[in-house]
């Protein structure tokens, strides 16, 4: 009697590679009988390197490829970071298990010579490195006299531009370093009150195909309720706003309680305008948290703000 077997596809960048091996690991101790190889390969987002991500466009950025190895059943599964994963899926596909978050908050990587500062005492015209919109709105809105400039890469690439002396200091996400082991290259762990993070950022989401009960039974175990509770309700509101993952729009969840509180934000390119505001409910609806979230932000004139970005920022041809 043939073994059962699971194959995963998967980005091949370093972050990614990490985050695939856990997965399988995870699985394998949960179900010690089931082969499990993994499929490596390079996406579109990994592939265009020369362009800011804004201009390529956000639709499958990172996750087309891999979900077209699931649809033509060439792999079971895909991991994804779940800030990568668009909230509306092709058809076939579903979002079939919510991996506990680490910390999903954005990190300050300085240069040697900034070591003493902090992102509030970083001195006027200083270089700040991010390909996110979402985190240059909000440092422009509350850091006006920091120069921005975009930097592309994967996180080993960036960290070496960064102590070339190309940039004074990085955004980026506190997981994604810890995961590599390179918590040591945070400096500062950005309040919300700055900067809300992105959806999902700091949960794994792994993807497979409706109507695939065996595997869906099989990544299961590896779904931690209140990480998808808060990751739903960030999705569905970033899906109400219509955004996708290169729009400045950023969230922030937590439990009171029972309640699930979510705080959102959409912001101008330049930061000049920043709506923001929260909504609270029953947990066990946490989709219902994020719609009304977005309604409410869109009567404070948030849908006026996206559509001026996407008029703007239009992926080029």
């Amino acid at each position: 009697m043939t073994s059962p077997s699971l194959r995963i596809a998967s980005r091949r960048s370093q972050l990614a590679m990490v985050q695939t091996n856990w997965v399988r690991q995870a699985l394998q101790e949960a179900h010690p009988d089931l082969g499990i190889s993994i499929e490596a390969m390079a996406t579109q987002g990994d592939k265009i390197l020369d362009v800011a991500l804004a201009k390529i466009g956000d639709k499958g950025l990172f996750t087309k490829e891999l979900e077209a190895q699931m649809l033509v059943n060439q792999a079971d599964i895909a991991v994804h970071s779940l800030k990568d994963l668009p909230t509306n899926l092709p058809e076939g596909l579903m979002l079939g298990c919510i991996t506990e978050r680490e910390d999903p908050a954005d990190a300050l990587v300085v240069h040697e010579r900034h070591r003493q500062l902090s992102l509030a005492t970083l001195p006027a015209g200083a270089v700040v490195g991010t390909s996110s919109l979402r985190r240059l709105a909000q440092l422009r809105h509350h850091f006006p006299q920091l120069v921005f400039k975009d930097v592309r890469g994967n996180v080993i690439t960036r960290l070496e531009k960064l102590d070339s002396g190309a940039y004074d200091c990085l955004i980026l996400a506190a997981a994604g370093l810890e995961r590599l082991g390179l918590a040591d290259r945070i400096h500062e762990r950005i309040d919300p009150s700055i900067s809300l993070h992105a959806v999902g950022q700091g949960a794994l989401g792994i993807e497979c195909r409706q109507g695939d009960a065996t595997v869906l039974g099989q990544i299961k175990v590896l779904e931690h309720l209140p990480t998808a509770r808060r990751c739903l309700a960030e999705r569905a509101f970033l899906r109400e706003l219509e955004g996708g993952c290169q729009v400045p729009i950023g969230v922030n969840t937590r439990f009171e309680g029972e309640v699930l509180v979510l705080t959102g934000m959409v912001a101008s390119l330049d930061g000049q305008r920043l709506i923001r505001d929260e909504a609270r409910g029953d947990q066990t609806d946490p989709e219902a948290i994020g719609v009304a979230l977005a309604q409410s932000l869109r009567a404070q004139g948030a849908g006026t703000i996206l559509e001026e970005i996407f008029a703007t920022v239009r992926p080029e041809a």
